[in-house]
């Protein structure tokens, strides 16, 4: 007798466990819908029919790639991120809970024309123009792969008219002015990559991890240029590592930015940098 979806789930979330896999019980929850083709929250419904055989091997192939620490994400090709729904690979970083912690800094004030560098998978750019309909934006990253993700995100949230998206390695092809730049830029450490989950070292870009070096290389690089892209009083947003607050900080400081200040995420770690272009600036 086949199994019923309940009792498949509940197999699967001992499997996932048993693999280390962090929050087994969601995840054999969620990779049931996307076998089953339905919402997260409809699983219950379902629980006491037997499985189709067609859903119970989907389903199956799908544990067995969590086992071995594939993300939910790249297996259901889509990450929630400040309520919109991101298409995601291997190719771009998964957007995170407290890179929202940057979108809420920078809907705080106004902004008509942002800049995002290393767009990646777009989250951060095409919320933000989401958020303000009447805002454009130019995207850049390096990865030409990231670059077609992100236009891919831009066009299903419909603010492909209002976002630009090129290849560019920071600043080397971004032309004009901005009252808003942001970043998640690479900021963990080489010698701190191996400390990273399975999830996250076997199967996120490197590239958009660490920077080879001490992780402040990318932010560095922002902070001697940025100033040249933003009129006075304009905005700088940089997440950070939860230990380069001072850091980031100095570097914005030393690059003539003013009115600067570090952000907590959720959990009180330091998350986002938030400084002003020359001496005119609002708190």
């Amino acid at each position: 007798m086949a199994e019923t979806a309940a009792q498949a789930m509940a197999a699967a979330a001992s499997r996932l466990r048993a693999a280390g896999v962090q929050d087994p019980a969601r995840d054999a929850r969620v990779l049931l819908a996307h076998a089953a083709r339905i919402e997260a929250s409809r699983v219950t419904l379902i629980a006491p029919e037997e499985l189709a055989q067609d859903v119970a091997e989907r389903y199956e192939q799908l544990i067995s790639l969590r086992a071995v620490r594939v993300p939910v994400s790249h297996l259901i090709g889509e990450r929630e991120f400040y309520g919109r729904r991101f298409k995601v690979s291997r190719d771009v970083l998964d957007p995170r809970p407290e890179t929202e912690i940057l979108i809420e800094a920078a809907l705080a004030e106004p902004y008509a024309r942002v800049l995002d560098l290393g767009v990646g998978s777009g989250c951060i750019l095409v919320t933000l123009l989401a958020e303000r309909q009447e805002a454009t934006g130019l995207g850049v990253d390096i990865s030409e792969a990231a670059c077609l993700q992100a236009s891919a995100n831009a066009v299903l949230h419909r603010v492909e008219a209002r976002a630009d998206i090129q290849q560019s390695d920071w600043f080397e092809s971004v032309e004009g002015t901005f009252d808003l730049i942001v970043s998640n830029p690479p900021y963990i450490a080489l010698d701190e990559m191996d400390g990273l989950s399975a999830e996250v070292r076997g199967h996120e870009p490197g590239i958009a991890l660490t920077d080879g070096g001490d992780g402040l290389g990318a932010y560095r690089r922002i902070a001697a240029q940025a100033a040249a892209h933003l009129p006075p009083g304009g905005r700088v947003l940089l997440e950070i590592g939860p230990t380069q607050g001072q850091a980031v900080g100095a570097l914005l400081e030393m690059a003539g930015f003013s009115g600067i200040s570090v952000l907590p995420d959720l959990d009180g770690r330091d998350r986002v940098v938030r400084a002003h272009s020359g001496a005119k600036h609002r708190f």
